[in-house]
């Protein structure tokens, strides 16, 4: 079982980011016998969520199983659902999920072509990198433009920063992709600027930690949080990489009364949709290609480009353009495949509906 903590902080939905907008959307569902819970841990098809009565254990019910088509319709950890609990237990059904506000996506690891969602209804992302050996400004950027796309709002952080011997260096590189974007420096083994962060928290805010493994995500929360709530882990030593501390998802409830989402570190990162998030977060690049004179330029050889007249004037990072070109191509690619998908589906609709006519009603 969780700390009692959270049970004894979750009597007040507001505490947990209840609002109005939920407050429709529950009495819109208008069932019977129900009760609104956000889901705080997220094992497989097992769920924990916190209600004004406590916590409870749920499954999803068959209904809402058999009417989901997608990964991503099914409740992820921070989603607030309508909860059937049964009567004398601590256990309940999830009938339905109440929309989302945000969503912080990603493609499914491997061949999936499928919507991934780490945490639903986020106000604050906080994207972790560590400035050690594994630190990756290119990596760093494709975390920002996932974090805008997410519609929450993102804040940089810069992890570990003992191990770094310039960083006033990396700093300028980080802000200069980062725009208006918050970045924070920590050494949260030593609770150095964790605290910092709390000033994007408050009571009823719902933040998330995202980065890669060893990163320190589990141990900036353990200082937010004022004690050791969550396991963590030394990386190792040859290769400098971390190891799964958090094997699930959860969400925390600080102190001061905002919430933590604790998430797996992820080793493959895939952007599933990010045109907002993409022209927000390399916007030089984008305001430059305005003014290239054919729309269609690659920035390559094309006459008029200003975005190669910027990188020949040495005002414009040529890994960064590079990086851009990438993640456009993969945007492109992401939206053929959608298409395909959505017309194959469209077909298949088309003639099971075509055949059913056909065939007219089933005799009894």
């Amino acid at each position: 079982m969780r700390s009692k903590e959270l049970s004894l902080m979750a009597r007040d939905l507001n505490t947990l980011g209840w609002n109005d907008f939920f407050a429709d959307c529950f009495a819109a569902a208008n069932i019977d016998g129900a009760i609104p819970a956000r889901i705080v841990v997220q094992r497989k098809t097992n769920y924990l969520v916190t209600t004004v009565q406590g916590d409870y254990r749920a499954a999803i019910a068959g209904k809402l199983r058999f009417v989901t088509n997608n990964q991503a319709d099914f409740p992820a950890v921070g989603d607030w659902v309508v909860l059937r609990p049964v009567r004398g237990e601590r256990t309940g059904t999830i009938v339905a999920v109440l929309p989302r506000r945000s969503t912080f996506s990603r493609r499914t690891a491997g061949r999936e072509e499928e919507e991934q969602v780490i945490a639903a209804n986020i106000d604050v992302v906080f994207l972790v990198s560590a400035l050690d050996s594994t630190f990756n400004l290119r990596r760093l950027e494709r975390y920002l433009v996932l974090g805008i796309q997410s519609g929450a709002r993102p804040v940089i952080v810069l992890n570990k920063a003992d191990l770094c011997s310039s960083l006033e260096e990396i700093l300028k590189d980080v802000r200069r992709i980062a725009g208006a974007v918050p970045v924070h420096s920590t050494n949260a083994k030593k609770d150095q600027g964790t605290g910092e962060l709390l000033r994007h928290l408050g009571p009823g805010i719902t933040g998330t930690l995202l980065g890669p493994s060893g990163v320190g995500k589990s141990t900036i929360i353990n200082c937010l949080v004022g004690h050791e709530m969550l396991k963590t882990q030394e990386v190792r030593d040859y290769d400098g990489k971390g190891r799964h501390t958090t094997s699930h998802r959860e969400l925390v409830v600080l102190p001061t009364g905002g919430l933590l989402i604790d998430t797996p570190g992820m080793r493959e990162l895939q952007i599933w949709e990010g045109n907002e998030g993409f022209e927000e977060t390399f916007d030089d690049i984008e305001q430059l290609s305005a003014q290239c004179r054919f729309r269609d330029c690659h920035h390559e050889q094309e006459p008029g480009c200003a975005v190669q007249r910027a990188l020949q004037g040495g005002t414009l990072d040529a890994d960064r353009v590079k990086h851009y070109m990438k993640l456009q191509r993969e945007l492109e690619y992401r939206a053929r495949q959608y298409d395909t998908r959505t017309q194959a589906k469209q077909t298949n609709i088309e003639k099971k509906s075509t055949s059913t006519h056909r065939r007219g009603p089933r005799r009894h």
